[in-house]
């Protein structure tokens, strides 16, 4: 449990850093992803997960 919400605490760190030096650019990309097609976004999102859960696995290995 411990490990999981370090992962989540550093989300919020690489989010934060990215909201706090790249602004404008993250509001065109959350314009951008509010264009993007559902299916798109489950597609890359179960993509995303599993290639999370690989390199976990082979970091804990």
């Amino acid at each position: 449990m411990r490990d999981l919400l370090t992962a989540l605490a550093l989300i919020l760190v690489i989010e934060g850093i990215a909201y706090a030096l790249l602004p404008d650019q993250m509001k065109r990309l959350a314009a951008r992803a509010a264009r993007t097609p559902p299916q798109a976004m489950r597609v890359g999102g179960l993509i995303a997960a599993c290639l999370g859960v690989l390199l976990v696995w082979l970091l804990r290995r």
